[in-house]
């Protein structure tokens, strides 16, 4: 066997995303692409913001020394400073730059933090809807991904996490605003789950983490604000990446934050910064870091965003589908009209829509909708949404 036996399982199981953007590829080669409307990968067709080309030509104008060379492993000193200096003001809290660590992109942030505090065995803790990554991560390293269900409006079950907490749970990820749901956990929310991680810790013992995946903390609509869990607990690591607020999902550039009044936070940035270095990221990119820096109050136009959302609900709920409205992200998570959400997959495919089936987010049942799209995309969907529906509720 070429490979090993866990990577092939994990192969068959791949990323339902992946397979229907994939699929779309073949899908146009066939039918043409003005007759296939790809609607399954958050891959944002907007631009970055203009502050990040003026950046990228200042850069390159007037390069600085040594700008492409090795620097620390958590990143340079002003850009984590400068990070922090945002996040300060965001939460009131005295983050400096020993609380940063520059990671290429959110992914790396999340495998990082998972590295640092999970021995082989030990539980990460995941809610549904999740993003289907997040159970290849665990894996990564030896952990054991442990899913907790949620309620209706998406809103995870905190009885059932009490009950699944064990003394190998080291790590809870929370994913606010939420892919696929697109909710934001509310605060009072937050402060429960806080309540009880403080509970179990003591009962059981040890430390359990909360990791805030956050990349879509910056597109929230209709005026709301971000609830941000530090607030509420102070073993939070903030782990981010400006791919969705600046547009930049190629250029890999986040970073993963600890909570400064968390006692061990010296230890942990310690370990972040070997894990970071170990697992082979070294360091998030030179150049990305520069232009960053100066980019941390600039996020890409949200209107646009909400427009797209507002049009496709109101689009999807007159078909007859059943959607929740999102309050942040770029995705719609609808219940299949069908129980078996993969005839209605199927049913779309037919009409030249791609959308991802629930079950790649662990909810069947549900499809996700990405809507960082073209608007022609958007409106050439819209009749294969209503024929789709149509046959379904004919059969």
């Amino acid at each position: 066997m070429a490979i090993a036996s866990n990577v092939r399982q994990h192969m068959e199981n791949s990323s339902w995303i992946r397979r229907m953007f994939e699929l779309g590829i073949a899908l146009k080669r066939e039918r043409g692409e003005e007759n296939v409307f790809d609607l399954s990968l958050g891959n944002p067709v907007v631009e970055p913001p203009p502050e990040f080309f003026d950046a990228l030509r200042s850069l390159a104008d007037t390069p600085t020394p040594g700008a492409h060379r090795y620097m620390p492993n958590a990143g340079y000193t002003e850009t984590r400073q400068a990070v922090a200096e945002t996040l300060s003001g965001e939460t009131g809290l005295p983050y400096g730059a020993q609380h940063v660590l520059m990671t290429c992109g959110a992914a790396a942030a999340l495998n990082v933090a998972i590295h640092a505090l999970c021995d082989p065995g030990d539980e990460v803790v995941i809610f549904t809807p999740y993003f289907a990554e997040y159970l290849f991560y665990a894996y990564n390293h030896g952990t054991l991904p442990v899913v907790v269900g949620c309620d209706e409006d998406f809103t995870p079950d905190l009885e059932e996490l009490e009950r699944k907490l064990t003394p190998r749970s080291k790590v809870v990820i929370l994913n606010s605003p939420n892919n696929p749901s697109g909710v934001i956990y509310p605060r009072s929310f937050v402060a429960d789950l806080a309540a009880l991680l403080r509970r179990k810790s003591e009962e059981l013992g040890s430390h359990i983490y909360l990791v805030s995946d956050e990349p879509y903390r910056r597109i929230i609509y209709d005026g709301l604000g971000y609830p941000f869990p530090q607030y509420e607990y102070e073993r939070t690591i903030t782990a981010t990446s400006h791919a969705k607020d600046l547009a930049l999902p190629g250029d890999r550039i986040g970073y993963l934050a600890v909570h400064p009044a968390c006692e061990e936070a010296g230890e942990l940035m310690d370990a972040f910064v070997f894990c970071n270095r170990v697992l082979g990221f070294v360091n998030a990119p030179a150049i990305m870091q520069h232009l960053v820096r100066g980019l941390q109050h600039v996020t890409v136009d949200i209107g646009d965003y909400q427009a797209k959302r507002d049009h496709l609900c109101d689009l999807l709920t007159s078909a007859g589908y059943t959607v929740r409205k999102p309050e942040g992200a770029f995705y719609l998570f609808p219940q299949s009209p069908v129980e078996d959400e993969m005839l209605l997959i199927e049913a779309l495919q037919e009409e030249g829509v791609l959308v991802v089936p629930g079950r790649g987010f662990g909810m069947p049942g549900y499809f996700r909708i990405s809507y960082c799209v073209e608007q022609a995309a958007l409106d050439g969907a819209a009749p294969g949404f209503r024929a789709a529906i149509e046959k379904l509720s004919g059969a």
